[in-house]
């Protein structure tokens, strides 16, 4: 067996795939790429400080890219039908370790959230993991909506909202709506009744508004991004510091290391706000460059969303897509104060191991997509020769009656 099989990097077969499964899989390695480079920038300085060694973070993120790497391989060579047939069982487990990150004593508390369950020294975040699976399950529910009876609906949309609730009381409200907001445009690219559509988006609103009434801290975000400068030094700090970064970078960027904001000016530098020091360091141009990679990419899953034959493979191709392309754009428009603050992180640029299996996850779903679009219409060289081969074959005569021998004549 040819070891480079085993790699998503080097894959001589794919020279057989779709252009569009090669233009996003070459993409996502480019996106990949920029983002260890980012990383590698914005986390030394404080890396160094607190551990002394400036690669301790791109050291943990390179391991997460290996198990990223082994399912994003899996789901692009292996039939989409198999991971669609564990769906239902990855969410049901994924909602269970949610559930179980809100008992006191297993969850793990980090910055006044309980996301985390620690498996050794590996931090587990189920509300990350289970956005994948989230697409795949709900674009198997959506795609045969008509068929399925009343109470199978029910259980399966009491499950999705378990799954936000579970979310939203860790709590991460970002992430709940999020994931919400992924389910409502699968559903509604399903074609599902509008008078459905417009009271889940009620019912969504309505849950949104009771966490920041109860959550103070949400509602702190809210008003500091309607106005950072009224309180400079507490809430609105992140924000400012965010912009002055960006601000610095001007057209062509200050060069790469030398952003002056991640020197413990601009907290979490390297998680949520990692893109204001790419966008100091690169500048107008590399930014813009960036958002063209999204717009390629973005363009791409929704061709293969489009080529796709079958409703389900429509449904996993845009899921997939504003799994990869909705959270990055979202991720930039907080950085650059356009959105409120939240805690989502830029997909393959963040630091974090659960959201870089994820993406990659999702990464491949939409490869796999592109190329069973393909190979629906490619026909084996074998399947042709045999077939060629069975069209020269002479055909044999059509048997000749046997007449009946003459009795000679009295």
């Amino acid at each position: 067996m040819d070891i480079r099989s085993l790699s998503p990097w080097f894959d001589s077969p794919s020279q057989q795939w779709a252009i569009e499964a090669r233009l996003l899989r070459w993409l996502t390695f480019l996106w990949l790429f920029i983002g260890l480079v980012a990383l590698f920038s914005a986390s030394y300085p404080i890396a160094e400080a607190e551990s002394g060694d400036g690669l301790y973070y791109v050291k943990r993120q390179l391991l997460s890219v290996l198990f990223g790497s082994v399912g994003f391989t899996i789901l692009i060579r292996f039939p989409l039908r198999y991971a669609l047939s564990i769906a239902n069982w990855a969410v049901l487990f994924l909602l269970g370790l949610i559930v179980a990150t809100l008992i006191p004593g297993v969850g793990t508390t980090i910055n006044g959230a309980t996301r985390w369950l620690f498996l050794g020294s590996f931090p587990l975040q189920p509300s990350e993991l289970i956005k994948p699976f989230l697409v795949l399950q709900s674009a198997r529910l959506f795609s045969q909506w008509e068929r399925l009876t009343v109470k199978h609906r029910v259980k399966w949309l009491l499950i999705f909202a378990a799954v936000l609730v579970g979310i939203l009381l860790q709590p991460n409200l970002s992430t709940a709506a999020f994931c919400g907001m992924t389910l409502f445009l699968v559903a509604l690219a399903a074609g599902l009744p509008y008078l459905y559509l417009g009271g889940t988006a009620i019912a969504g609103f309505l849950l949104a508004s009771l966490s920041v009434t109860i959550n103070e801290y949400q509602r702190r975000r809210i008003l500091s991004f309607l106005n950072p400068w009224a309180d400079p030094g507490q809430d609105g700090y992140q924000l400012i510091q965010s912009l002055l970064a960006i601000g610095s970078g001007g057209f062509w960027g200050v060069g790469l290391g030398m952003s002056q904001q991640k020197l413990f000016y601009l907290p979490i530098q390297y998680t949520d706000f990692i893109f204001a020091v790419y966008a100091e360091e690169f500048g107008l141009v590399g930014s813009w460059l960036f958002m063209l990679l999204l717009g390629a990419y973005a363009t791409l899953g929704l061709l293969v969303a489009l080529k796709a034959r079958r409703l389900i493979y429509q449904l996993v191709a845009i899921g997939a897509t504003t799994l990869m392309v909705g959270q990055a754009l979202i991720n930039i428009g907080v950085t650059t104060g356009v959105l409120p603050t939240t805690g989502l992180p830029l997909p393959l640029f963040s630091y974090g191991g659960n959201s870089m299996i994820a993406s990659l996850l999702a990464a491949g779903l939409l490869i796999r997509v592109a190329r069973e679009n393909h190979e629906a219409d490619v026909v084996s060289l074998e399947h042709h020769r045999r077939k060629t081969r069975n069209s020269n074959r002479p055909t044999s005569p059509p048997p000749q009656r046997l007449r009946k021998p003459q009795q000679p004549r009295g």
